[in-house]
């Protein structure tokens, strides 16, 4: 593993033909015990990361609940700093550690609306957010540990930049289809089967109706 970046998990709750959510954003694919066992890996993360589409749809706190444990820091991706003030992310970030990356983008009425509430505001990359330069300052940030649950795009973006060690999928019992359905991948995806990274099945585990594949990245 590169020594610039922490140790990256990829984590998604799919269905059997690979959609992380419906057309219409619907995305609970997740069993009670598959929820369980997310929190548990949360507990044991530094940080946990996902896009400003994931906070604007979902509106997720991204603690740990369920399971005893401190809350990872929640690193959230908006270029732009576009978030609610209303979202659950900037309402509880007096209670959890917070860190919104952005980029030189960022007008000044957006970097203002969030320098109000008590959250770190990391600047990485100047139209978009440079993951390699973000995680090399978090890497300087001693988090070490650091739990992706991007959408489609923000894992698109970890894989197409080879940024990422492990990753652990939860096959869930569900058929979606759909062309505007999300992907567990989405952006231009690669031309050949060749150019997808090498990954090796570590385990498996039986959760009902529910499996979880956890993969080593090789």
């Amino acid at each position: 593993m590169e020594k610039f970046r922490p140790h990256i998990i990829l984590s998604a709750a799919t269905s059997i033909d690979g959609k992380i959510a419906t057309n219409t954003g619907d995305s609970k694919l997740s069993s009670k015990q598959d929820s369980f066992r997310l929190h548990k890996l949360r507990s044991n993360v530094d940080a946990i990361l996902v896009g400003k589409n994931t906070v604007l749809v979902d509106d997720p706190l991204l603690t740990v609940r369920h399971t005893k444990g401190k809350d990872p820091i929640r690193i959230i991706l908006d270029s732009k700093g576009i978030l609610s003030e209303k979202s659950k992310i900037l309402q509880t970030c007096d209670k959890t550690k917070t860190i919104i990356a952005v980029s030189k983008k960022i007008t000044k009425t957006n970097l203002k609306k969030l320098s109000e509430f008590p959250v770190e505001i990391i600047v990485a990359g100047e139209n978009s957010i440079n993951l390699k330069l973000l995680l090399k300052k978090l890497y300087k940030k001693k988090i070490k540990i650091l739990l992706v649950e991007g959408g489609g795009t923000v894992n698109w973006e970890f894989i197409k930049h080879d940024l990422f060690d492990e990753l652990i999928i939860t096959l869930s019992p569900f058929l979606i289809g759909g062309t505007d359905s999300i992907s567990f991948v989405e952006g231009e995806g690669f031309s050949k089967l060749r150019k997808s990274p090498n990954l090796r099945l570590k385990s498996t585990k039986r959760l009902k109706n529910h499996l979880v594949l956890h993969y080593n990245k090789v």
